[in-house]
């Protein structure tokens, strides 16, 4: 990288103006046009650091828009992961504000996708993303060296503390040490853990899998509509079933070593195993998952209908973090977390229908009947069973509650 464009852009850091002064002016050329014309060429050989993750990388920058900011950028990011700054993660560039240092980082968006919708980022879910994406880096590298720093901006202004608040990762380079530096080296160091970051999004490791699967339902009630930058990356269907069969297996090895006898009922019941230990019998729910944790899951109305009527005497496993490797293009399942919840309680848990069948009514028909619902099959399609960690409750509709409580 021109060492001189850093340091010149440092030196008019200080003589920042929310105007179009002649000294904004010339850092907006050098941030808008050297700067990412330099991450421009360099972008083969981020390419080649990030690997298959992301293929269509693009540079972005900005010094303000319309008012001129204290804090400009340049950043390296993916178009469909990372569409804009507000979405995914990137690497950026940041300046200190009064011009005595450089920060190389990785940063995400302070927005999230949610029912269909962006909402803004709480500094409690902002933290979550940060931390989620620095666990990933620590997973593969160890450390995050030379990523250690902290990112101070040093401005007056609100947003740059949101940026230093959706850094993930920095290092800062004191602009006395600019020349000393091997500063392409540093940027695709930090290209190669943002890579790492996007390999772990396309196996879906951030996102619950209640949130997977009702993605995967708002595109199929209305195509139309934009899910999300991340839209067609989830697992391929020969993924999902390595993924469920590992499940399966961990769940039952899990059991086996409880002393429970299993057997594999998913495909003629509304639970997954049968365990048998003497006289007691659990029917158990089988659930697993590429993401790293899983608080929130999906359960059609059949199977939330038969662990409320039998709540206490049945259980849930869940196995998260699968891992997913491609072998001659066969995908294969590593890996996993088991979480059983035997005498499973789904009452402790909130539930929220996400999806409906919608059926014409017939002249007689009661839309509250479980026999007219039954008959004409105007039932739940779906249901988002999630942890409740306030009411620790099971929050169905009251005629719901009704209709479950019939045989």
């Amino acid at each position: 990288m021109n060492v001189d464009v850093l340091k010149r852009i440092c030196e008019l850091q200080p003589r920042y103006s929310p105007t179009n002064t002649p000294e904004m002016k010339e850092r907006g050329k050098l941030i808008r046009d050297a700067l990412a014309d330099e991450l421009h060429e360099m972008l083969p050989r981020i390419s080649a650091v990030v690997g298959d993750s992301a293929q269509d990388l693009s540079v972005d920058s900005s010094d303000g828009i319309g008012r001129k900011t204290e804090a400009p950028w340049v950043r390296v990011h993916s178009k469909s992961l990372s569409p804009n700054p507000r979405e995914g993660y990137y690497f950026v560039i940041h300046f200190r504000a009064d011009g005595t240092g450089v920060f190389f980082t990785v940063g995400c968006g302070s927005t999230v996708w949610n029912g269909g919708d962006l909402r803004p980022v709480s500094d409690k879910e902002l933290a979550q993303r940060t931390g989620w994406a620095r666990s990933v880096i620590e997973q593969r590298w160890k450390t995050v060296a030379p990523f250690e720093d902290r990112i101070q901006i040093g401005a007056s202004a609100a947003l740059p503390r949101t940026f230093e608040k959706a850094t993930v990762v920095a290092k800062r380079v004191d602009v006395g040490d600019l020349g000393r530096t091997d500063l392409d080296a540093l940027v695709l160091e930090a290209c190669a853990r943002l890579g790492e970051i996007y390999r772990a999004q396309r196996d879906l490791r951030d996102v619950q899998p209640a949130e997977q699967v009702e993605a995967e339902v708002v595109v199929a009630v209305n195509p139309t509509r934009r899910s999300s930058s991340r839209q067609g990356f989830g697992l391929s269907g020969a993924e999902r079933k390595a993924v469920e069969l590992r499940a399966m297996l961990l769940a039952t090895e899990h059991l086996m070593g409880m002393g429970f006898v299993c057997n594999d009922t998913s495909s003629s019941e509304s639970f997954d195993l049968l365990a048998c230990k003497g006289e007691e019998k659990v029917k158990v729910e089988v659930k697993g998952t590429t993401s790293d944790s899983c608080d929130a899951i999906v359960m059609t109305a059949n199977e939330v209908r038969l662990h409320s009527l039998e709540k206490g005497a049945t259980g849930l496993i869940m196995v998260s973090r699968i891992r997913l490797r491609r072998e001659d293009g066969k995908p294969i399942a590593e890996g996993g977390q088991v979480e059983a919840l035997l005498g499973w309680d789904i009452g402790d848990w909130q539930s929220d229908p996400i999806a409906f069948r919608v059926s014409r009514r017939s002249s007689r028909f009661d839309p509250w009947s479980w026999e007219s619902a039954r008959a004409e099959g105007a039932i739940f399609l779906l249901w988002s069973v999630r942890v409740d960690q306030r009411s620790r409750r099971l929050v169905l509709p009251d005629r719901l509650t009704q209709l479950a409580s019939h045989g």
